[in-house]
């Protein structure tokens, strides 16, 4: 087993950003391919290595069941990139940010600095596929070893982020680990952080924690020994909305039909109210 191998995470949270990994891939491989991502073909090739086949098999069963939503996703994560830049933001602060490479991808602005808060085994990882590839970011890029639960803040701070400079914060679903408690924490801590112009982007979703595909998420995070209690039912409400307004932020609700509806891929309706809280800093 190489060293990259005995380094894959096959279980905890760590574990979700492969199963991205391989939805990046496979749709890096269509005709009609919403994103190119070149270097997620070879974290979904190293990553293999470290599965048994039959766990590996239901990883790819998994990938298959979220494939549709989530490679859109990726490529509206991508589409807020660009327009933060255009509106004048200088960093980019991944919460959570799994094995992103559009540090890479997206031919980011030299002057760009984007800030990947990671678990140390999500890095342990991450970092020698790339070193293997030979990938050189378009952009400033900086690894931040961090626990959105514990002293983010500090460690973001003593890598370089300056809190003067307009920011953009992108979550793809890590504070959807968290309780409510922290989710509040880490928008408070950010909050402080974002100077006037900075951005945030809230999902409101609904999610059944009872569907097949989340109980099979839950027994792949937990490792299936020690299954985690039920994640919490997401409905669309207002309630962040109006959290928000009140912290500082200035909002607007976009939907995820009007989000989507220029994408050359047809997408299925969802409820109206389904979608993300754009957020600017005042």
């Amino acid at each position: 087993m190489t060293e990259t191998a005995a380094r894959v995470p096959v279980d905890g949270v760590a574990v979700t950003a492969i199963g991205v990994a391989i939805i990046r891939a496979r749709e890096s491989e269509r005709d009609d391919r919403l994103y190119d991502d070149p270097q997620a073909k070879d974290f979904v090739a190293a990553a293999r290595k470290g599965f048994d086949p039959e766990r590996w098999a239901r990883m790819e069963a998994l990938a298959d069941q979220f494939y549709d939503g989530r490679t859109i996703g990726v490529r509206l994560v991508d589409e807020r990139f660009r327009e933060a830049i255009e509106a004048g933001c200088g960093q980019i602060v991944l919460l959570g940010a799994g094995l992103d490479t559009r540090a890479y991808r997206l031919d980011l602005p030299p002057t760009l600095h984007v800030y990947e808060i990671d678990l140390p085994e999500l890095f342990a990882f991450k970092e020698p596929v790339l070193a293997a590839t030979a990938a050189t970011p378009t952009c400033h890029r900086h690894v931040v070893i961090a626990d959105l639960r514990e002293n983010w803040r500090k460690t973001l701070l003593d890598i370089g982020f300056d809190p003067t400079v307009p920011t953009c914060w992108v979550d793809e679903g890590s504070l959807g680990y968290l309780n409510q408690d922290w989710n509040r924490q880490v928008v408070l801590t950010l909050t402080e952080l974002s100077a006037p112009a900075s951005r945030f982007g809230a999902g409101r979703m609904t999610i059944d924690p009872e569907s097949p595909r989340y109980r099979e998420l839950r027994r792949l995070v937990s490792g299936d020994d020690t299954p985690q209690p039920p994640a919490p039912t997401h409905t669309p409400d207002s309630d962040i909305e109006h959290w928000l307004n009140t912290i500082g932020w200035t909002t607007e609700f976009r939907s995820w039909n009007d989000m989507t509806a220029h994408l050359p891929r047809p997408t299925t309706p969802l409820d109206p109210r389904i979608g993300t809280i754009a957020a600017i800093r005042r």
